[in-house]
């Protein structure tokens, strides 16, 4: 009897915060992106890695079709099988929507993809101004539900788009702070079977603000790290320290509790999170979470070991990496100065040398992508 090889891949997060737009530049100033806060970033304690430079300057502009490829190029040659795009939709309103649109245009590009909707109202937090709202989030009825399923409509039709039994995937960033979210998905499904689905497959995001899941129509947990375990009452006191008001955590003590947690969540899959490395000082200055510890050699070992746990509890269909370009939160795979493609490197070691030689005792097809 032949025994059932891996489905595990790797899905990453993805900002499309580097172009500018008309309200980042009110809010912020003339000509900001994500490069604005990465390249003000100062060193606040000894030793302190900052500023992040990408590799050769590669500052880039997602509105170059150029950069979309050289991305999906690196997507494939490293075992990154799709990205996870922040998707900002304010009751109709988008907003940094330009880089997936215009993979939507480009078909030529060989980058699969998913949504994540960040669903959150865009404050002032940066600035200290955390109850100052820069664009509200409400959620209407159906009627808007509608609207926002047949802007999404076109990209769940793309072939590139990842699909779970022909199902578009969407993971949902909070929500615990949506209205009638049960109501909406179970539209949303109605909407997909209209249009040739069997429905939506919708994953609720576990991080800093929601621990656990809040819907009852959800079908998968994704647990985002570092911040579920952070933040969700799974990291000791002796895992962290504060200099001054900067909160300063470990990358292997933070890691060794994601790999001994063992979390259920009912009858719903759940999807492990892995994380490159974290500081988001370039944010929030001194009011910032640092990791410190990251390195190639420990991502990788860790990335491992996760894999191997995810293969042999039949958690194996996504190990979602947080991420793929936050570039101001210090967790990013792309190539930098210090250490060009050595994280990458590390994800493509552990996708050959260890779960495309896996055999799991859970694994069944499904239409989700081909392997790279």
């Amino acid at each position: 009897m032949e025994k059932n090889r891996s489905n595990l891949q790797f899905l990453a997060f993805y900002l499309p915060q580097y172009h500018r737009i008309p309200e980042n530049d009110r809010w912020w100033g003339e000509g900001f992106t994500e490069w604005t806060n990465t390249k003000k970033a100062v060193p606040l304690f000894p030793d302190h890695r900052q500023p992040r430079i990408p590799l050769n300057n590669n500052y880039y502009d997602l509105t170059d079709v150029r950069t979309l490829q050289w991305q999906a190029d690196l997507m494939k040659k490293y075992h990154i099988h799709g990205l996870c795009f922040y998707h900002y939709w304010f009751d109709g309103k988008l907003l940094l929507e330009k880089p997936m649109e215009l993979l939507l245009k480009h078909k030529e590009i060989d980058m699969n993809f998913c949504i994540s909707w960040a669903n959150e109202p865009w404050t002032r937090n940066w600035d200290g101004g955390q109850n100052s709202i820069l664009m509200p989030q409400n959620y209407g009825g159906p009627e808007d539900w509608k609207k926002h399923f047949d802007y999404l409509l076109p990209f769940f039709q793309d072939e590139r788009y990842i699909k779970i039994d022909n199902k578009p995937f969407i993971t949902i960033y909070l929500s615990a702070q949506m209205e009638n979210s049960d109501a909406m998905v179970n539209y949303w499904r109605q909407l997909a079977k209209e249009n040739g689905f069997d429905g939506v497959f919708v994953a609720e995001t576990l991080n800093t603000r929601q621990h656990t899941f809040s819907m009852k129509s959800s079908d998968a947990c994704i647990e985002f790290e570092p911040c579920l375990t952070l933040f969700g009452g799974y990291t000791s006191a002796q895992g962290y320290y504060f200099y001054k008001t900067l909160h300063i955590f470990w990358f292997d003590e933070v890691w060794n509790k994601i790999l001994i947690r063992k979390s259920e969540y009912k009858n719903k899959e759940k999807f492990c999170g892995a994380f490159v490395d974290w500081d988001n000082s370039s944010r929030v200055g001194m009011r910032g979470s640092v990791c410190i510890g990251s390195t190639p050699e420990s991502f990788e070992k860790h990335l491992g070991a996760l894999a191997q746990k995810c293969i042999g509890e039949g958690n194996d269909r996504f190990i979602f990496i947080n991420a793929w370009n936050e570039w101001a939160e210090g967790a990013y795979l792309e190539p930098d100065k210090d250490n060009e493609y050595r994280y990458l490197e590390g994800v493509r070691n552990v996708y050959e040398n260890i779960i495309e030689k896996a055999v799991s005792p859970h694994s069944e097809s499904t239409d989700k992508m081909p392997p790279r």
